[in-house]
C-alpha cells in the first residue's frame, strides 16, 4: 500500500515538473521562430517627384477654317452694250484702276453730243431771257422757264457723260483676275459676269470657336494654321470676331489675316487652325497623371519626410499634359508622379528621380 502511494506521489511530481517546463520550451521556440521569420515592415517604393513651380499655362484650341481672299469682287458691266476690247490676260495680276474692258460707246457718244448741243442752245436762250427781264420786256415766268430748261439739259449732259464713262470698265483694286466669261462682241447686261478679281495678299482665314470661349478670343490673337496637303505652317492675326453666336452650331465666327506674298494660300482652301484661347501666368501645374480622382474631389501625393502624403486639390485649366492646381499645393511642393496606383497615406517612398 505504501509502495503504491509512493508511486502516485512520484507521478504527480513528474507532472508538475513537466507543466513548468513546457511553457518555457514553447516560449523559447516562439522566440527563435520570431527571430528566424522575415520582417513584414513595408520597403520604400521608388518614385519620381516633380517640384511645383509657377509657370505660364496656355490652352490651345484646334479647329478648321477656310481661306478667303482679302478682297473679292465679280467684275460686271453697269450698262448694256457689246464688248469692244479686252485689256487683261486671264489669271494675271492687275493694278488698281487698270482698264479691263471697253464697251462699244458709239450710241452713247452721239447722245452726249446731242445733249451738249441742246445745252448750248438753252444757255443762249437763258441769257436772252435774263437781259429781257432786266429791261422789263419779259415776265419772271418766262425767264424761270428758260432757266429750268437750261438746268434740265445740264443734267442730261451729265447723265450722258456718266453713262459714257461706264463703257470703260476698270479694276476697283489691285489683285489677280480670274478666267473671263466674255469674248469680243459679247452683248453685256448689268448682270453679266466678266471675270472675278481677288486680292490675295494678305488672305483672310475664317474659323469657328465654341461659345464658351467668348471673351477669350479677340483682335490681336495669333493663330497657326496649315492647309490641306501641305506641312508648311503659317501664322495669322485675329482682326475681328462675329458678335453673334450661331444658334445652330453654338459657335462664334472669327476672322484672321495672314500675309501671302508668294500666293501659296489659295482662297477656298480648308485650313487646320490652332489658337491660344487662354493664358494663365504664374500657374501651379502638375502632370495630369499625378491627379487622382476620388469621391467628392481630387488628390495628389506629395513627398514629405520619406513618405507619401495625400493632398486634396482644386483644379482649373487642363491641357493635354498638365493640370492647373488652384488650391492644395504650394510652390516647391514635391508631387509624386510615378507609382501612383501603389501609393497610400504614410507609405515609405524613395526618390529615384526628380524633374519633369
Amino acid at each position: 500500500m505504501k509502495r503504491h502511494r509512493a508511486l502516485a506521489y512520484a507521478a504527480v511530481g513528474l507532472l508538475l515538473v513537466a507543466g513548468a517546463l513546457v511553457p518555457r520550451l514553447l516560449s523559447s521556440r516562439s522566440t527563435e521562430a520570431a527571430r528566424e521569420a522575415p520582417s513584414t515592415a513595408p520597403s520604400a517604393v521608388p518614385v519620381h517627384v516633380l517640384a511645383v513651380t509657377p509657370q505660364t499655362l496656355t490652352e490651345r484650341l484646334s479647329t478648321t477654317g477656310t481661306i478667303r481672299a482679302n478682297e473679292e469682287v465679280e467684275v460686271v458691266a453697269e450698262i448694256a452694250g457689246k464688248v469692244a476690247a479686252i485689256h487683261f490676260r486671264e489669271g494675271r495680276p492687275v493694278t488698281a484702276n487698270q482698264l479691263l474692258v471697253d464697251i462699244d460707246d458709239t450710241q452713247l457718244a452721239a447722245e452726249r453730243e446731242r445733249a451738249a448741243y441742246r445745252l448750248s442752245l438753252a444757255e443762249r436762250s437763258e441769257e436772252r431771257q435774263r437781259r429781257l427781264l432786266d429791261d422789263g420786256l419779259t415776265s419772271q415766268e418766262q425767264y424761270d422757264f428758260a432757266l429750268s430748261e437750261l438746268n434740265v439739259l445740264k443734267a442730261e449732259l451729265e447723265l450722258a457723260e456718266a453713262r459714257l464713262v461706264k463703257t470703260r470698265i476698270h479694276a476697283p483694286f489691285a489683285g489677280i483676275i480670274g478666267l473671263r466669261d466674255v469674248s469680243l462682241g459679247t452683248y453685256l447686261t448689268p448682270q453679266t459676269r466678266i471675270a472675278t478679281l481677288q486680292d490675295v495678299d494678305p488672305v483672310k482665314v475664317d474659323f469657328s470657336v465654341p461659345e464658351k470661349y467668348v471673351g477669350h478670343v479677340g483682335p490681336g490673337a495669333t493663330i497657326l494654321f496649315r492647309t490641306k496637303g501641305s506641312d508648311e505652317e503659317h501664322t495669322g492675326t485675329v482682326v475681328a470676331v462675329e458678335p453673334l453666336v450661331d444658334l445652330e452650331t453654338r459657335s462664334l465666327t472669327v476672322r484672321a489675316r495672314s500675309p501671302n506674298p508668294e500666293g501659296a494660300l489659295v482662297p477656298g482652301a480648308f485650313a487646320d487652325v490652332e489658337i491660344v484661347v487662354r493664358r494663365i501666368e504664374d500657374a501651379l501645374a502638375v502632370p495630369s497623371r499625378a491627379v487622382i480622382p476620388e469621391l467628392g474631389g481630387k488628390k495628389v501625393f506629395v513627398y514629405e519626410g520619406g513618405e507619401a502624403q495625400p493632398r486634396h486639390v482644386e483644379t482649373g485649366l487642363r491641357t493635354a499634359e498638365l493640370v492647373e492646381v488652384t488650391e492644395g499645393l504650394e510652390p516647391e511642393d514635391r508631387v509624386i508622379v510615378t507609382a501612383i496606383q501603389r501609393l497610400r497615406p504614410g507609405l515609405p517612398v524613395q526618390i529615384e528621380a526628380e524633374g519633369p
